[in-house]
Order: C-alpha cells, then structure tokens, then sequence
C-alpha cells in the first residue's frame, strides 16, 4: 500500500469549485457589504428575515430529483437548474412587475433591494454586471419567512399605494414520491391596496430565454395563459431539449411571445419600457430567435381589498449529457442479483448500460404540455396536501432552534444534490457541485429522507448491495449514474459499507416489510463478511487494518469511530439474522469482542481515542512521497491520524444505531463521557484564536462551532487528518442530537443554536448548510435531533410507537412513517397520536420503557 494521499479530493479542483461554493454562501466577500463581520439584525430562530440578514437567501423550489430554481429574500430569482446539473450562480433575467396607473413612480420590479454583494464580486461584476434586472426599481422594504416548503415574502413601499405578498411553493408531501418529484414550483402574488381609492394597474412576468443554446433552435412557444420557453436538441445535443412554462389560471392573461429583438440591452429596454408606461404588448409566437416573453394580467383594486394572482413554473428536459462511472466492467465487477427484490418488482436488480441519466418525471410524461396540465390541474390538492405537512411540522413544541435546524435542511432534498432516475431510484451527489457521486459515508448522516420518503430510502440500499456490491461483498463507496454496476478498482469506505447494514435495519423497522429483508440477507450478509475478512481479519472485534473513511484519508490502527461502526453493524445483522431464523452466532461472539475491545482497548477514561498501528499488520506498512513526508512518516507512523485527540465523531457508530432504531451496542456511560468531552474540548464559541489552515470557511472569525477534533491532552500528530480543524455542520447535528439521547439537552441545543447563528443569511444562505459542495448531505442528520429530543419512533415490524422524552411529559413532536404523518406527543405523560395523512397503525406505545393508551 502507498502513502495516504488523497486519492478523491483534487485540492486544486477543490480551490476553484469551493469558490463558487463560498461565493454563494457569502464567505468570500463579506467585506463587499461594509467591512464589518457581522453587522446584521440579531435573527430569531424559526422567525422572519429582514434587512442585511436577507442578504444570502435562496430558498429552494421545485421536484424531488426534479431540478429547482431559488426564490431569494428579495423575492428574485436565481440558481436556475434545470438541466440535471447545479447552475448555483445562474440568475436568469426574470421578474415579475406591478404598474400602477396614475401613480408617479408607480412601475416597480415586485422585489426588494438587491442585495448590495452583487454590486462587486460577482462574476461580470468588473464590468458592472450587466444583463442583469439590478437596476431597476423595486419595492422599498422586504421580509422573508420560511415554512418549509412555503417561502413566504413582504414587499412595502411607502410611496406606493399597494403592498405585494409573495408565497412560492412546490409540492411536499412525505410518504406520496411522485408528486412530491413533479418538476414545478409556484409563486403567489397576493395585491393589497392599502389606500382608500380604487387602483387600477398591470402585473406582469417578463423572462428572457434564459435556456437558449447556441447548439438547436431556440423560440417561445404559445401556451393557454402563458409561454413555453423552448429549446430544441441538435443532432449531436439531443440533451439540449427543454421547455420551461411560465403561465397564470387567470381568463384576462395577455402575452407578447417575443420581446424586441436587438443588440447591446435593447430586449430588456424595450420590455421595460412596456412595464413602466403600462402598455400591454400581444406578439404572437415566431418560429426562433426570440430573445424572451412576458405575460400580462391587468387588475383594479377596490379601496383595501387583495387579489392573489398564481404565477405557475413547470419545465421538462427529457435528456442529459449526465453519465458517470466507468463502463470498463470485468467479470469480477458483477454483482450477485441471486436473490433480487421482494415481490414481483426486481427494479432493483435492473440497470441501463447505454444511456445518460433521465429524470423520473421523464417516465411519466411526454412533453411540457402534459406536465403543465397535471400542475393545472392538480394545483389546489397538492397544495392542501403540503399544507398538511407544513402544518403537522410547525405545530411541534419543541425548541424553535431545532425546528429551523430540521426543516431548513429539508431544503436538501429540493436541490440540485439530490436525483432521481427514470425508473424512480434514488440518486444523489455529496452536495450540488461537489463531484461526490452518492457518496455512502456522506450519506450515513441524513436521516430525514429515510423518513419522510422511506420507499425511496430503500432504493438506495437496493443499489448499495445488488448494484454496488461484487459478489466478494466489495462495495464502491461512490455510485454510478444511470444506476449500473460498477468498476470496484478503489478502497470501500469502512464507515460507508459498514453503515449500509445498519441502515438496512432501519429501513426495515420503518417499513415492516420482513420479506424485504429476508431477500436482502444474502447480501448483507456476504458484506459483512468482506468488512469482517478486510479490516478484521484476526476477529479481533477492531477494524485494525487500513480503512478509508469520511475523511478521505485511511485510518491505520483500530479506533472509536470505525469500530464503533463495526459494533452497529453486528448488532443490525445479528438482529435481522434472529428474525429469519439464521444461525448468527459468530456475529454475537465479535459483537462481544468489538464492544469489549472497544471499552477497554479504545477508552483512555474520558474519550475514545486510535491506536495507530502499522508495523504489525497484514496491509504492507505505507511508502513512498516526498523526503519530507518519508522523515515525518518514520517520526510519527502513517499520516492523517488522530491518535489521542478527541474526534467529535468518535462514536458515530452509536449514534448511527440509535438513529436506526437498535439499542447502544456499546456502555451508555462511556458513550456519555465521550460526548461530554466533545463538548468540552472541541465547541467554540468563538474562533478568532482558532488557527485552521485547511478549509476555513464554514466557520472562522467570530464564528462559533464543533471543531471536528481537538488534543486536550496531547499527541496531536503533525498532519492529523485533513479536515481536524474544520466546522461541519451534519457532525454538529449528529453530536448535538446524540447529547439529546443521553439527556444532556442543553449540550446539544447550545452547538444547535451556535451552527444556526452562521447561517443567519447575512454571512451564509439559512437554506444552504454547504460543505464539499452546495445544500451538502450530511447536514439532513439534522432530522435526528426529533428523536433526540423526544426518543419518538415508529417500529412497524411491531406497530410499536416508542416515546422515551427527554423534555418533560408536555410536548408535541412531528412524526413520519411509511404510511402517514402526524403528531405525537406526551400531554400530562398520556401518549397521543394525531394522523393529519395517510395511517399509522399503531398497535402498542410504550413511553420510557413502560406501555401506555394511546389517547
């Protein structure tokens, strides 16, 4: 084996992407704003944004896999992506306008200021950012309120007689996929006089054809109400087909097909010009080159009466140039489909070897038209189905900081990062723009689509062991895309595969699907047996050999962290091989061995630590580098490491496990001493004297947050693994929510509250925890804070609702399964269920331990 050198991470790829990251977040350019760190209004969590801390807003609208655009705390909008590939600094010409008869400066943009980072910094901003809709004028004054998935906006102007309200919006409703992937948004314009006179005016919403490419034909095309946007494919770029729709329900809608069509801004001139004297323009459809569209819907207001004009967003684009993974496939690469899928459906077992990705929603409609139909014409249900979970979400009592740390981290699964395939599997990057392909050990950390979307979730394991898996039991830590088997020529990820057996359990438990798991056994077990074979191959109970891991590096020597998921792991298997009747017994004896080793060889009496081991192991000790690296190397053994030091991840492996609904497999008291100590040595408050020379953004100056590791007793190594001094926010939520479980809730709301204050949109977008790329996986462990608080879960292997709160006997939580959501809590420590959606069968509740009626 060489030495550990990153065998993933470009850092000069790193460098460039992460600027683009950075730069979206509000890291780059603070001092764009007034040289100032932070001089924004204090943000109230789970409250409204206004001001400087509307800065960085984009909130994310549209489809499940489906591809989104970005509704801004301006109302603006941005990172249009429709095209199956992030575009996060993409902000078409678009917008909507209000023109006010007989008022004097009565034509606005209907948005707020633009925030002033735009002005310079942004690329094009050398040349005073042309092509943009910055200069014209707009709404005085802005609030934002976010209620997951309705982004909710307040414009006023003082010398206007009308104040604007908008709601964007696109459907969410857990447990229903497919309309929950339709690829659409919405935006509400509710109108209110607040004169004592009659107004009379024009709304209008005026794009430019922001997907024309010069490689097909581009034109807008006619459409009831509205305009279709419209790019055609070229013999040689069939993937630049696409149509985005712009339309309205309302009977008076007017629409110019084509705007002037000139050089220098003359389109954007002209189409102003229309807006600001009130003129509604009819072109009629030509067949290319129109440089953009606008609709019109004139109004009159009665003296304090509202209006709400809908604005619809579809768009359909069938085809993408999107393929990764090699198709150099041996024999040895083929996995072992002998046992397939449950039922009659083996999907799972099935895989396209010929073509790029397609989207799901490319499965189920033909064109634009079809999709712009089913909005149409489904609009009021979907709307009243996502209310019911927006509802059922927000009317939870726990801590305000939670609830924004849960549901702005929804905004995940509506981003870029996460896709899905033509024949509805699950797919996802790192994060938007990182190049990490489903990358397993990220994907550990996210607990909310497991939940919210279970059938899903389940996908993911299918592809994970009939897809990802040889018939050795090697899993690739990354994932194809279409989904197809892989070339398995790099390291399995320990925590990764490790991991994926004890999700298999969980999604079991939430599915109660036993002939699931009894197909999956086969499989999951012939994974064991490779992580056991691999980095156990004395049955030690430790992962003592080399293994690659979430830090993109490779411990060497057995430590807490890995082997807290090997542990996890025998647990998860020995209890799924219990119920099909399989002999587990060998599993059981290194589950014995793994947790006493861990107790004794991996505990230094406070923390657990790594022995770093390399001269006495199977794998060849490490070689190679730089003079440099060799005589550091032979001071202080393999490079990376972090020995002594107390890992903020420490103990994943518990956590994972508790999260998957199994019992610690390790002592709770150790456990909590771990966690403790993180809290000590490694949460800061500030970080002015904190030196990280790795990759400082995510937190730095008067930033608070979780270091990943500290050395509070010596031994730190020269080069400890690459990330040590950096802030993550998916292992603040993992600590956090794991101090919940073991009673420390105030531990855990305070790294809570500490990460939120970063994310406050005057520094960073509040919807946008980024880390190796844009609305980053890891950061949805924030759902598992729910459980930490309240231990509510929902077994339906057993129809058992556990409750085992640690915020008194007074709370109301939100809860959801496979087949409904709702609420549940405790009322005087009487259990309650509430189903707002679908059912929850709820057979026996048991509240701390003991069995309780449910009212």
């Amino acid at each position: 084996m060489t030495t550990n050198k990153l065998s993933r991470l470009n850092f000069i790829r790193q460098s460039v992407m992460a600027s683009v990251f950075f730069l979206m977040s509000g890291v780059l350019f603070p001092s764009c704003t007034n040289g100032q760190e932070n001089n924004a209004k204090k943000h109230t969590f789970n409250g409204s944004y206004s001001g400087r801390n509307l800065d960085y807003i984009a909130f994310p609208i549209g489809g499940l896999g489906a591809g989104m655009f970005c509704m801004e705390g301006s109302g603006a909008i941005s990172n249009m992506s429709v095209r199956h590939s992030p575009e996060l600094l993409h902000e078409p010409m678009m917008f909507a306008a209000i023109y006010l008869k007989g008022v004097e400066n009565g034509a606005k943009v209907i948005e707020g200021p633009s925030p002033l980072w735009k002005r310079f910094g942004m690329p094009g901003s050398q040349t005073s950012s042309g092509y943009t809709t910055w200069g014209l004028p707009r709404f005085k004054e802005a609030s934002f309120q976010a209620r997951f998935p309705f982004a909710d906006i307040a414009l006023k102007d003082d010398k206007l007689p009308v104040s604007v309200a908008l709601k964007g919006w696109s459907p969410f409703i857990p447990s229903d996929e497919d309309n929950s992937s339709l690829p659409v948004g919405a935006i509400e314009y509710t109108l209110h006089n607040k004169s004592n006179k009659e107004v009379e005016g024009i709304f209008s919403y005026n794009s430019n054809h922001f997907l024309r490419d010069n490689g097909g034909v581009y034109t807008v095309k006619p459409l009831s109400r509205g305009f279709i946007l419209s790019q055609a494919g070229s013999e040689d770029k069939p993937f630049l087909q696409s149509d985005f729709a712009i339309y309205t329900d309302d009977p008076q809608t007017k629409v110019n097909h084509c705007w002037f069509r000139g050089g220098w801004f003359d389109p954007l001139s002209i189409a102003w010009n229309d807006v600001a004297e009130g003129i509604i323009k009819e072109n009629a459809a030509v067949e290319s080159g129109a440089a953009g569209a606008s609709l019109y819907v004139p109004f009159k207001l009665a003296a304090g009466a509202s209006r709400t004009i809908r604005l619809y967003f579809s768009w359909y684009v069938p085809l993408s140039n999107l393929r990764r993974g090699s198709d150099e496939i041996s024999e040895a690469d083929q996995p072992d489909t002998s046992s397939c899928c449950a039922g009659e459906d083996k999907t799972c077992c099935t895989y396209d070897l010929t073509n790029a990705y397609r989207p799901w929603y490319s499965s189920k409609f033909k064109n634009i038209e079809e999709v712009v139909s089913c909005w149409r014409t489904n609009y009021d249900d979907l709307k009243s189905g996502t209310l019911s979970f927006t509802d059922a979400f927000y009317a939870s009592t726990l801590p305000a900081e939670v609830l924004e740390a849960v549901s702005a981290n929804l905004s995940i699964i509506k981003s870029t990062t996460v896709l899905r395939q033509y024949d509805g599997r699950l797919w996802g990057w790192e994060g938007s723009g990182s190049g990490g392909e489903l990358t397993n050990h990220v994907w550990n950390y996210a607990q909310a689509i497991p939940h919210l979307f279970p059938a899903l979730e389940r996908t993911l394991r299918e592809t994970e062991f009939y897809i990802n898996q040889n018939k050795d039991g090697h899993q690739g830590v990354w994932s194809s895309l279409p989904v197809r088997p892989l070339r398995h020529n790099t390291q399995a990820a320990a925590d990764g595969q490790l991991g994926g057996i004890m999700k298999a359990y969980r999604e079991w438990r939430i599915s109660g699907n036993t002939e699931w798991i009894g197909t999956m056994y086969p499989n999951i077990r012939q994974s064991m047996e490779y992580c056991i074979k691999t980095w156990d191959p004395k049955e030690t109970g430790a992962l003592e050999e080399p293994h690659f891991n979430t830090y993109d590096i490779w411990f060497w020597g057995p430590n807490g962290m890995c082997t807290s998921f090997y542990a996890g792991a025998l647990q998860a298997i020995t209890l799924i091989g219990k119920t099909l009747g399989k002999d587990v017994t060998r599993y059981e004896t290194l589950l014995a061995k793994s947790k006493s080793y861990l107790e004794t060889k991996l505990y230094d009496g406070e923390y657990f630590i790594q022995d770093i081991r390399w001269k006495d192991l199977q794998a060849p000790a490490p070689t190679g580098g730089s003079v440099e690296e060799v005589a550091l190397r032979e001071q202080e053994g393999p490079t990376y490491q972090y020995g002594k030091g107390c890992l903020s991840d420490g103990v994943l492996g518990s956590w994972i496990s508790r999260v998957c609904g199994m019992q610690d497999a390790i002592d709770r008291t150790k456990v909590k001493s771990h966690l403790l100590a993180v809290h000590k040595y490694n949460f800061r408050t500030d970080l002015r004297n904190h030196a990280n020379p790795q990759r400082p953004g995510y937190a730095m100056g008067d930033d608070g947050g979780l270091l990943l590791c500290s050395w509070p007793k010596g031994g730190k190594p020269q080069l400890p693994f690459v990330y040590s001094n950096e802030v993550w926010t998916g292992i603040e939520y993992q600590v956090a929510s794991h101090l919940m479980f073991e009673g420390e809730v105030e531990k855990g709301l305070e790294i809570v509250r500490t990460c939120r204050k970063r994310y406050d949109g005057h520094i960073r977008n509040p919807f946008n925890e980024y880390e190796w790329g844009a609305w980053y996986t890891r950061a949805m462990s924030s759902y598992g804070l729910l459980e930490g608080l309240t231990g509510v879960r929902y077994d339906a292997v057993e129809g058992t609702l556990y409750i085992d709160s640690r915020i008194g006997n007074n709370f109301t939580t939100f809860l959801s399964t496979g087949t409904g959501f709702g609420n549940v809590g405790l009322k005087g420590g009487k259990p309650f269920v509430n189903v707002v959606h679908g059912k929850i069968d709820v057979k026996k509740c048991l509240v701390s331990g003991t069995e309780k009626k449910v009212n």
